[in-house]
């Protein structure tokens, strides 16, 4: 389906708008097609929160209901590691890790029931083995569970925080330190339910490390860490401190994107269509052996591209 907001209409919310034209549909589902990608403005992904102004092309696809246990889906899986017990898996970006609203399939619980024969129900039917997740548009290393003992196991290092998680991230900005800790609460955020803050009247804590490992002009490379795993940690805890990521859909840069003159590197952060985000190592006690085990990848081609551009740019 494809709409257009009249030029002559006064402003509204993209989300309002919507529910004003889809009457099947509730506004809470409308936000998550927008979050998920199935409703976007001019071709890019957006925010339920977008004032329309007139002239906007909307595209709508109504995914099909989900199914009440997920299928098995041959796509492909770049595999890390394998054994009885687990599963470490280089999740694509894009790649939504289990099926819900907006996202029947093509998730990464569809291509995991295609490779395992084996995975652990403590999830449940729709997140079977699923100890841990990535957000749709962050790439990089997740372990997943075979059986209920090790994804026991696995929790309880994540729960006690005794996991090892270093990212990747490109933000605006440059800190005049090399380093430092954010801390503090992070919860629903007081009026867009798609996102977190540090605002939330009730949240959990949250930490995160952080570490300068490039600067370039207005642009920095970051490496940080998780001492905790709340929904959104980083993307939440950068852009309130002041360096928001690039590419991020959901989270403003308060008009960074837009300041900037180089139409190179406005292009690839355009091409990016994510937050520059990448789950660079992932390091945990085995739960049968106890032997520890780390793994790393590289960032994806379309963070590296960005990354070497900024290298070698006199920005």
């Amino acid at each position: 389906m494809n709409l257009v907001f009249p030029v002559d209409s006064e402003p509204v919310r993209l989300d309002l708008f919507l529910s004003s034209q889809l009457a099947s549909e509730t506004r809470s589902t409308i936000q998550r097609l927008i979050e998920s990608g199935n409703i976007m403005v001019d071709g890019r992904e957006v925010r339920p929160s977008l004032k329309l102004k007139g002239g906007e092309s909307i595209s709508i696809q109504l995914p099909e209901p989900v199914a009440a246990r997920p299928l098995p889906e041959s796509i492909p899986l770049e595999v890390l590691y394998e054994d009885g017990d687990l599963i470490v898996i280089n999740k694509p970006a894009g790649m939504v890790v289990h099926p819900g609203p907006g996202n029947s399939s093509g998730t990464l619980v569809n291509a995991l029931l295609a490779h395992c024969t084996d995975l652990s129900g403590i999830g449940g039917e729709l997140r079977p083995g699923i100890v841990h997740r990535l957000d749709k548009g962050t790439s990089g290393v997740m372990v997943v569970a075979k059986n209920d003992r090790s994804h026991q196991a696995l929790s309880a290092q994540f729960s006690v925080h005794s996991i090892k998680r270093i990212y990747q991230a490109l933000v605006y900005g440059s800190p005049q330190q090399d380093s430092g800790r954010l801390e503090g609460q992070i919860g629903r955020h007081p009026t867009d339910r798609l996102r977190r803050s540090g605002l939330a009247r009730q949240g959990k804590h949250a930490v995160t490390r952080w570490r300068v490992r490039g600067r370039y002009g207005r642009i920095c490379l970051m490496e940080l860490r998780l001492e905790t795993g709340r929904t959104h940690q980083i993307r939440v805890h950068m852009s309130e401190a002041g360096f928001p990521l690039l590419g991020d859909p959901l989270y403003p840069d308060g008009g960074r994107f837009n300041n900037l003159t180089d139409p190179r590197l406005r292009k690839l952060i355009t091409t990016l269509a994510r937050q520059a985000l990448h789950a660079r190592t992932l390091g945990f006690i085995h739960p049968a052996s106890g032997n520890y085990l780390e793994f790393s990848v590289d960032m994806p081609a379309d963070m590296a591209a960005l990354l070497e551009y900024l290298e070698g740019s006199p920005l």
